[in-house]
């Protein structure tokens, strides 16, 4: 099998493995398709293969695609820069919001929940100090869950965390470890972590939710 439906069963195979040796199930572990740059048709090659849930990081891109595949049944999850001038946006066409980094985002996504069910969410954790990556510092992690928690219009689920670029897949291990140890103390359920070169890895810490893109529907032009 070659193409989105080789690349859909080798991933699904790769989780189970994933899953087993940590003693998980892989039920518990939601693949979603990262689809920056990939084409609506491209996308509903993937729904035709099975894929349920997918993940955008620009809401411009989004919304032509969700436009087209309306009737596909597709989950759809925001997982890109949280702009509060876009929220009330985010809040119409999606279903998850992964990127919650600032009380202010989660706010304006709370303001506009109105005519639907609270709006899950996660919070995207800064593991390192990265200048020009997003996400709460660990240090200002409580105090947000807990704001965001007395937001009746959000549900609060858990947390999502891109690790530094690694060569060795191993090496985000520790990243992946820290994260679920921190959803653990909070009391959260979700965790969103975990991409096409770690996938596995953050499997078998716990991920809730992998990422994948590249290994789905290959390297972006």
């Amino acid at each position: 099998m070659t193409g989105i439906a080789g690349n859909h069963q080798r991933i699904l195979e790769r989780i189970r493995s994933a899953a087993g040796r940590s003693g998980r199930s892989a039920d518990s572990i939601q693949l979603v398709a990262v689809t920056k740059t990939v084409p609506a048709d491209r996308i509903q090659e993937a729904a035709n293969c099975g894929i349920k849930h997918v993940g955008e990081n620009r809401l411009q891109e989004a919304l032509p695609k969700r436009a087209a595949l309306a009737p596909a049944n597709l989950t759809w999850h925001f997982i890109g820069h949280l702009q509060t001038n876009k929220a009330k946006k985010i809040v119409e066409n999606f279903d998850w919001v992964h990127s919650v980094d600032r009380l202010e985002a989660g706010e304006a996504l709370a303001r506009h929940v109105t005519l639907r069910p609270p709006l899950p969410v996660l919070i995207e954790v800064k593991l390192l100090d990265e200048p020009n990556k997003s996400g709460v510092a660990e240090s200002d992690l409580s105090s947000l869950v807990s704001a965001l928690q007395r937001l009746d219009s959000l549900q609060l689920r858990g947390f999502m965390a891109v690790p530094p670029p690694v060569e060795n897949p191993e090496d985000a291990r520790p990243f992946f470890r820290r994260l679920r140890k921190l959803s653990e103390d909070f009391g959260l359920t979700e965790l969103s972590m975990g991409m096409t070169h770690d996938f596995e890895i953050a499997v078998e810490e716990g991920a809730t939710m992998v990422r994948i893109g590249t290994g789905l529907f290959g390297a972006r032009p």
